[in-house]
């Protein structure tokens, strides 16, 4: 199995904080985003794992350097992106037909269990039910999951079961055959080469599709939404337990990084401070602090502090 992960998308909704570096790089509960994505599916033993970058692609190109432990990695450039279709497209040649393909986007968490695709015999969308189906895309299925349609944000109930962003595909050569008629005919929807587009066309060719769950489905793509994730992923990723510094209350759940200096402080809840910061006369609760932050004599909530 082969991964591909879409993680060109500039951020604009998290700027400043996107200013430097892609979204998938924003500190999250002492490691990135795109850590928590990778090792989720590390599990799967990928032959690669291939990453679509384009905003900040430089950047991205550093971090895997660091990263040895994740195997065999490739870059590839979206330059001037045309939506998510056309990120997948470039991808595929070095992808083979009889070799399934998982598609992550970069840019969410999920809990959800990514066993079930060892072995699959078929391709899966994973789903996770929502109140508004109006806002997403949605899988409309019969009573065994198998899927039947996919429809963009419909007006009228069909389904209540959103696509989430997780795609695994048995049928890799009907993929290639369905984006690259898309591509061919200039046929976008919203402007844009679109993924779903394509899982459509497979659809209607005959391939079998079934949803699987996301038990949870957590977004970073607001200031508000990455505090939120952040507060849960700290419950699997808080080190403070064992942690004391002079004059300093830690309310856990919280993560603290490497040669942090901290004095007379109150830390916590749901906060992460990354390596090297120094802090002093602070109380800091619902908060990203990045690495190498001084602070001193204040109030911090509900915020994400960078240098």
């Amino acid at each position: 199995m082969k991964i591909v992960l879409p993680v060109a998308g500039n951020g604009l909704r998290l700027r400043p904080y996107t200013e430097d570096r892609p979204k998938c790089l924003l500190p999250l509960a002492g490691k990135t985003i795109i850590d928590w994505i990778v090792e989720e599916a590390s599990i799967l033993k990928p032959s690669e794992t291939i990453f679509i970058t384009g905003y900040k692609a430089e950047k991205m190109d550093e971090y895997l350097q660091t990263k040895p432990e994740w195997g065999r990695v490739r870059t590839v450039v979206q330059s001037k992106p045309q939506g998510l279709g056309e990120a997948i497209s470039l991808s595929l040649p070095f992808v083979d037909d009889d070799e399934p393909l998982l598609i992550i986007l970069g840019d969410t968490l999920f809990e959800a269990d990514l066993r079930i695709l060892d072995g699959a015999q078929e391709n899966i969308l994973y789903t996770f039910k929502v109140d508004d189906p109006k806002r997403f895309g949605v899988a409309v299925t019969d009573g065994d999951g198998r899927i039947s349609r996919l429809v963009e944000k419909p007006q009228e109930f069909v389904s209540d079961e959103a696509i989430v962003g997780i795609y695994y595909i048995k049928d890799v050569k009907v993929l290639k055959e369905s984006l690259k008629y898309l591509m061919d005919n200039d046929i976008r929807t919203k402007g844009e080469f679109q993924l779903t587009d394509a899982l459509e066309m497979m659809l209607e060719k005959g391939c079998k599709f079934r949803t699987a769950p996301v038990s949870r489905w957590l977004d970073c793509g607001l200031v508000e939404t990455l505090l939120e994730t952040n507060a849960h992923v700290l419950k699997r990723n808080d080190n403070s337990g064992n942690l004391k510094f002079e004059g300093t209350e830690i309310v856990p759940p919280c993560y603290i990084g490497k040669n942090a200096k901290i004095h007379g402080c109150k830390i916590g809840p749901n906060v992460s401070i990354g390596d090297d910061c120094e802090i002093s006369g602070c109380t800091i609760s619902d908060a990203i602090v990045w690495n190498g932050v001084k602070i001193a004599n204040g109030k911090v909530s509900n915020t994400v502090v960078h240098k």
